[in-house]
């Protein structure tokens, strides 16, 4: 079999794994540039050295300044650049995926393209988000009204073990300023998981689009991921941090996700419940950099070769 890897670039046993990399790192008002693998921050009080290789997500907020060799690195290491705004966060580019096996993205199309497999996944996501109820014969309708339930009763024992007023759930797209303080809090809190769960989701080679409780977005995956954490982390951190002060609940709301994703070593329990949601029976397997044909009847065998045969020569290497 041959290896892709015989191409000057970092394979994935140069890079950090995604469950042991910073969730992410935030910087503002300074020129990002690059120093060897490393990235640089540059500000009034001097300059920063990051190792680009252990950043899950890079956020760029206001006043920030990238160069070319800084995003190549950065690419190169499959960390994740989201440019942010102080209005809230939204993710807009990713690097390469740290996965050179496509091995989780042929089970993740094989587990959406058939409509059964499909619900089982969604189940399966269910009951990792509420594992004291079991969805085993549950529809798609019967899944959405349950979530629904146990989403409202979330924000409803989170207020009344905070003492923060609850009035629903109130965002306009756009217009971060329109909510009150928890409300703000929850957008922010959403939208940091967003970003991380893309980073994730893209690091290991799926499909952010391919999602199976969300649909029609080319982030559907990446929201099924995402609203995994949400009842056990994000909304009730939003609610901590909206008890504390109404000032500030958007850079506040991040950096207190920054340090629960660290204590609760979200990152690794991300890649685990992706691989043993789409590939449950190789979840543990090593990452193989390798590539090969497919064949009939579902068999694979080695690339490189030309199998019409030797040619004048004996050589069937390409």
């Amino acid at each position: 079999m041959s290896r892709v890897s015989r191409r000057q670039a970092l394979t994935p046993r140069q890079l950090t794994r995604t469950s042991e990399r910073l969730s992410f790192v935030y910087l503002e008002r300074c020129t990002v540039h690059r120093d060897a693998n490393a990235i640089t921050a540059q500000d009034a009080e001097g300059t920063t050295h990051i190792p680009s290789a252990t950043i899950g997500t890079l956020l760029l907020g206001p006043g920030t300044r990238v160069t070319h060799q800084a995003m190549s690195v950065l690419g190169e290491t499959g960390a994740a650049v989201c440019w942010v705004g102080e209005q809230g966060v939204r993710y807009y580019a990713s690097g390469r995926a740290l996965s050179r096996s496509s091995a989780l993205m042929e089970a993740q199309a094989r587990q959406w393209s058939n409509p059964r497999s499909r619900l089982t996944v969604a189940r399966g996501m269910y009951q990792l988000r509420f594992p004291d109820e079991d969805p085993a014969g549950l529809t798609r309708h019967e899944l959405l009204g349950r979530e629904g339930r146990r989403v409202k009763e979330c924000y409803r024992a989170q207020a009344a073990r905070t003492g923060v007023p609850w009035r629903g759930r109130r965002y306009v797209p756009g217009d971060f300023s329109s909510g009150d303080a928890v409300n703000q809090a929850v957008t922010a809190a959403a939208q940091c998981m967003y970003g991380i769960a893309h980073a994730v989701v893209t690091s290991l080679g799926c499909s952010p689009a391919l999602g199976f409780v969300h649909s029609g977005h080319e982030l559907s995956f990446v929201l099924d991921i995402a609203d995994l954490y949400k009842t056990e982390i994000g909304i009730p951190l939003a609610f901590d941090v909206a008890a504390q002060d109404e000032d500030d609940v958007g850079p506040r709301t991040r950096r207190a996700l920054r340090d629960r994703i660290n204590t609760a070593s979200l990152l690794g329990r991300c890649v685990d419940d992706i691989k043993r949601l789409l590939l449950p029976e190789a979840a543990d397997a090593e990452d193989r950099d390798v590539v090969t044909l497919q064949s009939d009847s579902g068999h694979q065998v080695p690339s490189g070769m030309n199998y019409d045969g030797p040619d004048d020569y004996g050589d069937e290497l390409w």
